[in-house]
């Protein structure tokens, strides 16, 4: 499943939230209702000559090798540059061939067919100028900056080699040392090939160097230097550099529903906790189309109004808890929407407020379904930041929403669902459960297996056949899509966020980045993001993997967006690996499909009534 990996992407929404909503409702099914069949997936067929379904024609990648995945009738060799390679029983391979910078070319020929395919693979390595000079891209920052006074700022630059570089910015010079060696970091992705160490590169021609600037206002353009045999070449920089007023910073308002907050400018950066609509906060720094909050979080500009209102910070008196359907509500009375970070661990919440002294004498609390006991402490006498320590009643964290209702911060802590372990036929009864099938339409196929047969297909088999025996347990279960819908992440998303059923569970088989083992990799894999639902996926993966005898691909914690949901325990399950060519076969075949279907929903109901019961 290739798309799935884009999922941390901001993507552009093509269908409203209110769309995407009426899709769930329209979806929902209780054991008392008739499941009425609708749209239903081509089944996949026998290959009839020779088929290529990956990589596509003129392929480009900077993996060092790449997979053929495809499949030929059973008679006869499939050879790839006159050599055969191995097939499953089926006709399906999956050999994996190394690659050289450049043009690689394979001819692939089955019988009287033949396909000729060309992958390129890129030169990721950055050669420093043969002429004196620089690499105009290298020239950092690349980006309009901002930092505060006495802040550390670094410049890097490719340059000739052994020559002498520095940099003027204002009233400073400062020259660049020549960097040793680079050690590159591969991409997250490597994690799932375990291919995922540093590699160390020589530093040939990379200066680099850091200073700080006292003088407030505009600076420009950093200008570079490189001087080798009394000869001179100057350079500026595309970024400009402005050094903030303290007195005078600007202050940012989230706009979005929820405000994606990183640990840095750019979506390659991890991510924090989404702030509130309506949060406001001081700028305190700038890199592009990103801001950097007083709190210590970067937002896209775009996810916000900047204005020159007076910087937000507030006091915090007494607060309150409130019980309503389903939920419990602290309410935090603040005199500004300040940022919020939480972070969840066994049977605690820790909710910090940023920009807050505390003046609190008066709680109320009492008898509640989940909350334990609330600590609370400033976290030192000249820090504004005030931390609550929620401790739990259930083990298990059920979900939880962070909103602003004018100025006052609302936590939503949910209830446990009603599970009835003492009926055995329908445990589940009226319990919500929402099923999101992976991909849909031909704009979003998901992974293929050899045959081009599509994710989005067997994703939408699967999800039906899970409801149906969900619903024989009673439970009312949601489907994402009913149909070939074509969905992005964020639609699933909000529907998710709007239902608030007790699990959310994203169906989808897998598949792997050019340079993984398509032919040697299989099994069950599962994914999490917030610790309410460690022990979801945790259990849901070591279930399947022991009652259907399957291999295991492990259990990842992952920034999926089908798993970043807070208001339920949310996973995203990956069946199997649809490029392997004997587990596409198991994939593919509707029996083993039924009691894949059968086995995850006794996995889900076996760990509804554990969680419940623990608790």
């Amino acid at each position: 499943m290739r798309r799935i990996w884009t999922f941390l992407l901001v993507m552009v929404l093509s269908m409203s939230i209110a769309l995407g909503f009426n899709l769930v409702v329209n979806h929902g099914i209780s054991a008392q209702e008739q499941i009425v069949p609708t749209y239903q997936p081509p089944q996949p067929l026998p290959v009839s000559e020779l088929h290529l379904t990956y990589p596509p024609a003129e392929h480009k990648t900077s993996s060092d090798q790449i997979f053929l995945i495809g499949s030929a009738p059973i008679g006869g060799e499939v050879l790839v540059n006159g050599k055969p390679i191995d097939r499953s029983e089926a006709g399906h391979f999956a050999p994996s061939f190394p690659l050289v910078v450049g043009k690689n070319i394979f001819k692939l020929s089955h019988g009287d067919r033949t396909i000729d395919l060309v992958v390129t693979r890129l030169n990721q390595q950055t050669s420093p100028p043969t002429e004196l000079g620089f690499d105009p891209k290298s020239l950092a920052p690349q980006q309009n900056i901002a930092r505060l006074p006495g802040e550390r700022i670094c410049f890097e630059a490719i340059a000739t080699p052994n020559a002498e570089v520095q940099l003027a910015l204002g009233s400073q010079t400062l020259p660049l040392k020549p960097a040793t060696r680079n050690v590159e970091l591969p991409a997250n992705s490597a994690v799932l090939t375990n291919l995922n160490q540093p590699q160390v590169s020589s530093a040939t021609g990379i200066y680099r160097g850091c200073t700080a600037f006292k003088q407030i206002g505009q600076l420009g353009q950093p200008e570079f230097t490189v001087i080798k045999d009394k000869n001179t070449v100057k350079q500026k920089a595309t970024g400009a550099i402005e050094i903030l007023d303290l007195d005078h910073l600007a202050v940012a308002e989230v706009t979005a529903k929820a405000g994606v907050a990183r640990t840095g400018p750019g979506t390659n950066y991890s991510r924090l906790t989404p702030l509130p609509q309506g949060t406001k906060a001081a700028i305190n720094g700038l890199e592009g189309d990103w801001l950097r909050l007083d709190y210590g979080g970067w937002i896209k500009k775009s996810e916000t109004t900047v204005t020159n209102q007076e910087l937000p910070h507030s006091i915090i008196r007494g607060f309150q808890r409130k019980i309503v359907a389903g939920w419990t509500e602290l309410i935090f009375p603040l005199q500004a929407p300040v940022p919020v970070t939480v972070l969840q661990s066994d049977r605690q919440l820790k909710l910090t407020l940023h920009n807050v002294t505390a003046q609190t004498d008066t709680a109320l609390l009492g008898q509640d379904p989940v909350i334990k006991r609330l600590d609370w402490q400033q976290i030192s006498s000249d820090s504004d930041r005030v931390k609550y320590k929620i401790q739990l009643k259930p083990k298990q964290q059920w979900g939880y929403k962070l909103e602003y209702r004018g100025t006052s911060l609302v936590l939503s802590l949910k209830h446990p669902p009603a599970v009835d372990t003492n009926n055995s036929a329908q445990p589940l009864q009226g319990v919500k459960i929402l099923l999101d099938q992976g991909h849909g339409s031909n704009e979003d196929l998901g992974a293929r297996g050899p045959t081009g047969y599509p994710e989005k297909d067997v994703t939408l088999v699967l999800g039906k056949l899970v409801r149906d025996e969900l619903v024989k347990q009673g439970a009312t279960v949601y489907l994402t899509r009913n149909g070939d819908e074509d969905l992005f992440p964020a639609d699933r998303v909000a529907m998710i966020e709007q239902l608030e059923p007790a699990i959310a569970v994203s169906l989808h088989y897998n598949a792997l980045p050019d340079n993984g083992d398509a032919i040697n990799t299989m099994g069950i894999g599962s994914f999490w993001y917030h610790p309410q639902s460690h022990d979801l996926a945790t259990f849901l993966h070591d279930y399947l993997v022991l009652e259907l005898d399957r291999p295991t691909y492990g259990i990842f914690w992952n920034n999926l967006a089908l798993a970043r949901p807070t208001v339920a325990p949310s996973v995203l399950m990956e069946f199997g690996f649809m490029i392997n060519p004997e587990e596409f076969e198991w994939i593919i075949d509707p029996q083993a499909q039924q009691e894949l279907a059968k086995t995850t929903a006794d996995g889900i109901a076996a760990w509804l009534m554990s969680a419940v019961a623990e608790d």
